[in-house]
């Protein structure tokens, strides 16, 4: 449940944390399975010298020097990743999106049973304390902000008023509602208990079109900016451009932010020329959308009739190669990729499924914090019936939007990472090592655009912003300062 209008402000004291508020049920006790927990445990050399091994033409150091990129904005992100094969069966593990401040912590099993604050200690360790590079003084606080998941984000608050022993105020902050919050010379203040408190840095899970209540340009630190969201972790536009310009860049390793075909810039009117070129079938996306809202599956003349029929609220989308099954997804070119999917269970049945890891970065490098799995509602199927519903096949996140504009969770498709369900995706380890080094690719890639937005000064590079996102409909809601 999200927060009444009088409960929007809280003090998080130090020894508040609890294991049962910040986990699933189902998490709470379930036990990581061996083959995670071994990946999880593993070097970043060893991890370089195995995927070596598997890609001869990768250098080792080109590997060992991006894995150890220090990120200077984006410090936290999840990609969520398709475990994908083709009709000669050759498999690889693609990303679908990244997303800056992203949710997993309360479905993933501990790591170590008696570290009982799990990876959101490990978060808060790995990109807070360099954030507080001088001692605060007693009139600035810290807080966190967030929109939903109070699950994960009361966990953080606890987490981080452990580690810096001090209150933290945790602000429940919808889109649209300003009324406990200002800025005063870019520092971000809130108010509580009839006054305002000036915050030095804030750790934010701010996910709902952020820039239109946080600015680019603050004097308040915070965790992730929401930069790293316009530069492509909120943003899928943005996003395609990144792994764009990444792989060029990095086209002499032999390394590659690997995804499906992505058409962007496209208008409401293209959108049935590029669904028509691609077979018939594509998904199509609001760039700016996420917890799976905006985004349409289409294998039909129906479900385009139905795409093209909504109001949407911004003026270009992005198309995508739609993955399906052997039978059915869009052709990119002369191949077709398609969801390995989950081994058929008692029935028979294959379902679609995701793979979300999450990753920090800092001054030694990346390390993964969690992962977990998403299943769709329905298994694959060799042929559709006419009108179906191709999204209870293919999508796969978990998010509920209510009609009050608060949200739940689909939990019955959750795969964890524990003994039992982990068995079930048809994953090894070389999978998650391939998936771990394409979330880090494309969170560098998102981090190095990032800083090609910001000028000399520290500023927001506006203009080259529109230059390459000139959605009139987005540029009208960035607050600038």
């Amino acid at each position: 449940m999200n927060p009444s209008a009088t409960s929007q402000v809280s003090i998080v004291e130090p020894g508040s944390f609890e294991s049962h508020h910040h986990w699933y049920p189902k998490a709470l006790n379930a036990n990581i399975h061996p083959l995670v927990r071994y990946f999880m445990g593993l070097s970043t050399h060893r991890i370089v010298q195995r995927y070596t091994h598997l890609h001869p033409s990768v250098e080792a150091t080109h590997l060992q020097e991006l894995l150890s990129y220090s990120p200077k904005y984006f410090k936290w992100a999840g990609a969520d990743l398709f475990h994908v094969t083709d009709n000669a069966g050759r498999r690889r593990m693609i990303v679908i999106e990244n997303n800056s401040c992203p949710s997993g912590q309360k479905s993933m099993p501990l790591y170590n049973d008696d570290e009982e604050q799990g990876g959101y200690r490990r978060l808060m360790e790995a990109t807070v304390p360099p954030s507080l590079r001088k001692k605060l003084r007693e009139d600035q606080h810290v807080a966190v902000l967030y929109d939903k998941n109070p699950m994960e984000t009361k966990g953080y608050a606890s987490a981080l008023a452990d580690l810096l022993d001090r209150d933290i105020i945790l602000l429940y902050w919808p889109s649209g509602d300003n009324s406990l919050t200002r800025y005063d010379n870019g520092v971000l203040e809130i108010l509580h208990e009839g006054s305002w408190k000036k915050i030095a840095m804030a750790f934010r899970y701010v996910t709902q079109k952020p820039w239109n209540r946080i600015p680019v340009n603050t004097k308040t630190k915070i965790v992730n900016p929401v930069l790293t969201c316009l530069a492509g972790g909120r943003n899928k536009l943005m996003a395609s451009k990144a792994y764009e310009f990444f792989n060029a860049r990095y086209s002499h390793t032999g390394l590659a932010i690997r995804t499906p075909q992505t058409i962007r810039d496209v208008s409401l009117g293209e959108v049935p020329i590029w669904v028509e070129r691609m077979g018939g079938m594509a998904v199509v996306k609001s760039p700016y959308g996420n917890a799976g809202q905006a985004v349409y599956t289409i294998v039909s003349q129906e479900e385009l009739d139905k795409f093209l029929a909504i109001d949407h609220a911004y003026d270009k989308f992005i198309v995508q190669a739609l993955i399906g099954d052997s039978a059915w997804s869009s052709l990119q070119g002369e191949e077709q990729l398609y969801h390995v999917g989950t081994v058929p269970n008692l029935k028979g049945n294959t379902y679609a499924a995701d793979l979300r890891i999450m990753v920090s970065g800092s001054g030694s490098g990346f390390q993964p914090l969690c992962m977990y799995s998403r299943r769709a509602r329905k298994p694959l199927v060799r042929e559709l019936k006419s009108g179906e519903d191709s999204w209870s096949r293919l999508g796969t996140n978990l998010s509920i939007k209510r009609e009050d504009g608060g949200w739940d969770s689909d939990t019955d498709r959750l795969l964890l990472m524990d003994r039992r369900d982990f068995n079930a995706l048809g994953v090894g380890l070389d999978d998650l090592i391939e998936g771990y080094i394409q979330t880090v690719l494309s969170t560098i890639a998102i981090d190095q655009l990032a800083i090609e937005l910001v000028n000399s000064k520290g500023r927001f590079r506006a203009k080259l912003f529109r230059s390459m996102d000139a959605d009139k409909s987005l540029i009208s809601e960035i607050l600038l300062d």
